[in-house]
């Protein structure tokens, strides 16, 4: 059997574990293994540079590596080269594609599907926003990262009586920002899934200061959004969806001006991105890349894997790209930050 693997979407850490993993199972299996570069873009490019023969030496030792030793694009994918890959996969000989993405990656593995390509799903996002699976390689340590930022700005929060709003990543589910909040020990959480009340936020902040310590920490996903408002729109750019960023700022300035309270804004960014995944997540991205494998073994083209704990099992990739993973207003974890005394901003 001849697989194709490409990463596609926002970098993750564990895409190299998945790589590995993927790799090693297959080559046991008597398999070959090619390494697409750059999503698809590989397909097309010279012969010898964008095809990456995966071998267990060229895998060797990047399990604890950030990034993706084969590259990626978050860049749009126009549905009318479908056929163009899946000729171009035929020509290789390919038997079928290992994708490895999020929602956008796995969408358009869908668009392949339905042009004939045989394809695995692996899903990957440090949002944990994809369906039918309990958690996403990525997240924890993107969440980890996180919670260790919020401590670090804690302290300096308390030495100089300040607010401090850090934005985390979460275009439409909050994920990261909640439970990074609450592992952090934070005083509100913004998130996507709950539109917010800058007075309630702003209550919640006045309401500490004068009653326990005087300093707060505000976790806010960049997907927040103000009741009645929406998104804080960093760029617009035509064909593309918009980029998100700057909410932090704007809370932060709108608590400075109704409570008086020095206030300092963060985004943490792609910092969340990069980086050595964390022991959860190289676990998590080995146990993913080797399903993926045992599912193409079996014939079961057009799955994804999915984590259902304490198993790896699989679903059809179109119900896991349905529709997203939002955090459940009814949640232990939402119930939790409440108890907990933190504000959601209702």
């Amino acid at each position: 059997m001849h697989l194709l693997v490409n990463t596609g979407g926002g970098d993750a850490p564990g895409l190299n574990a998945v790589l590995r993993a993927v790799t090693l199972s297959a080559v046991r299996r008597g398999f070959k293994v090619t390494g697409i570069h750059r999503g698809y873009a590989g397909l097309f490019e010279p012969e010898g540079e964008g095809l990456i023969p995966l071998t267990r030496d060229l895998v060797r030792g990047i399990t604890d590596r950030g990034g993706t030793i084969l590259g990626t694009v978050n860049k749009g994918f126009a549905e009318d080269r479908c056929a163009a890959v899946v000729a171009r996969c035929n020509e290789l000989g390919a038997d079928g594609l290992i994708a490895i993405g999020g929602d956008g990656s796995l969408r358009i593995a869908a668009q392949l599907m339905d042009h004939g390509l045989r394809v695995i799903g692996v899903p990957k996002t440090i949002d944990n926003d994809l369906s039918c699976t309990d958690e996403t390689f990525g997240f924890d340590s993107a969440m980890s990262f996180a919670t260790e930022a919020i401590g670090r700005l804690t302290s300096t929060a308390e030495a100089h009586q300040r607010v401090m709003v850090v934005e985390v990543m979460g275009r439409y589910a909050g994920w990261i920002a909640l439970y990074a909040g609450i592992a952090g020990a934070a005083n509100a959480i913004l998130l996507p899934e709950i539109n917010y009340d800058i007075e309630r936020v702003c209550a919640a902040i006045r309401h500490r200061f004068e009653t326990e310590r005087p300093f707060a920490i505000v976790v806010a996903a960049e997907g927040a959004c103000p009741v009645g408002g929406g998104f804080a729109v960093k760029a617009r750019e035509a064909g593309k969806e918009i980029t998100l960023g700057g909410v932090a700022q704007l809370v932060a300035a709108q608590i400075a001006e109704r409570t008086g309270y020095e206030t300092r804004s963060l985004v943490l960014g792609h910092l969340q991105r990069g980086g050595t995944p964390t022991p959860a997540d190289r676990i998590l991205a080995l146990r993913y890349g080797g399903e993926a494998v045992r599912l193409a073994a079996a014939g079961r083209w057009g799955e994804m894997v999915a984590w259902h704990p304490p198993d790896m099992r699989s679903v059809p990739i179109k119900d896991a790209i349905a529709k997203p993973k939002s955090v459940p207003l009814d949640s232990d974890a939402i119930r939790t930050a409440r108890d907990l005394g933190i504000a959601l901003g209702d």
